[in-house]
């Protein structure tokens, strides 16, 4: 069998008839080409997704119906002991009904980004035959994760449109602001996603402890609480609050739905896109980058 010289091939990296054996090359391939092959091979992450919602039965009637009632079951736990067992609804500014559409609007967001996460963390080490035995990069794994997550979290959108009206919040023009900063969630969810799929392969405890992580990560967003609640809270806890990425993200995406402060501060959107944008950056390098050593990895 005739050996092929891999310094001979053209740019082909994801070409499935050669089989090039050498030493393994640790960093970034041909960002370009990586690139051209990952938009090329688009309807793989496509299918691959469709796959794992038939497997999880989220096709289904049932199943979709359990896609809104995990968050709404959780949203409604949630407001049972912050409203009525901590007699506190958002400071006292917010109606009991209004406190629960935020809520459900709130979760239902963070629901995904969790789930891209949770999901994404264990794309890889799971997909051991399909990297032995398919040439594409790999990158369409955790993202065809959030792709999942977020045709997941489509149905929870008529179903909080009820619980708006219910509590009677206006719809303005200036709602569809927070597409921008849903945007900007899909996005850093798939540079987490990135991250942590990488972390999984190196460290396999990593899904073990990420839900922990995740839920704090929730009780530190502005979810089970109202975000102009931290206006009264000392310098250092502010600090804290607005550190946290999610914080600006979920803040405009709430507020503009539910017309609470339309006149977010232009800070906020420059510091979610810049979050958005430096996470699926570095999640992206860093899978990228260390891809070529998954296969011998996951076995």
């Amino acid at each position: 069998m005739a050996v092929v010289d891999a310094s001979e091939v053209p740019d082909r990296e994801f070409e499935p008839v050669y089989h090039l054996y050498g030493p393994h090359r640790a960093g970034l391939p041909n960002l370009a080409v990586y690139a051209k092959e990952l938009w090329n091979r688009r309807a793989f992450a496509t299918e691959m997704s469709k796959a794992s919602m038939r497997s999880a039965n989220t096709l289904t009637f049932f199943g979709q119906a359990w896609l809104v009632l995990n968050p709404l079951l959780l949203a409604g736990v949630y407001f049972l002991l912050i409203t009525i067992l901590g007699h506190s609804v958002g400071g006292g500014t917010a109606t009991p009904m209004q406190h629960f559409a935020h809520l459900t609007l709130a979760l239902f967001v963070f629901t995904f980004f969790s789930t891209s996460c949770n999901t994404g963390a264990s794309s890889v080490t799971t997909s051991g035959k399909l990297l032995l035995n398919t040439a594409f990069p790999r990158l369409l794994i955790p993202l065809g994760a959030v792709r999942t997550a977020f045709f997941r979290w489509l149905p929870t959108v008529p179903v909080y449109i009820v619980f708006h009206f219910l509590a009677g919040l206006p719809i303005r023009p200036h709602a569809l602001i927070a597409l921008f900063f849903l945007g900007c969630i899909v996005l850093f969810s798939m540079g987490m996603a990135s991250i942590f799929a990488t972390l999984q392969v190196y460290f396999r405890d990593t899904s073990s402890f990420l839900p922990y992580i995740l839920r704090l990560w929730m009780y530190m967003s502005p979810v089970l609480w109202f975000a102009d609640q931290i206006n009264g809270q000392s310098a250092p806890i502010q600090a804290i609050a607005q550190s946290n990425p999610m914080f600006g993200m979920v803040r405009g995406y709430v507020d503009f739905i539910q017309d609470k402060n339309p006149h977010v501060h232009p800070v906020v959107f420059a510091i979610s896109a810049a979050w958005a944008i430096g996470a699926a950056v570095v999640g992206f390098l860093y899978f990228v980058s260390r891809e070529r050593d998954f296969a011998v990895r996951v076995l």
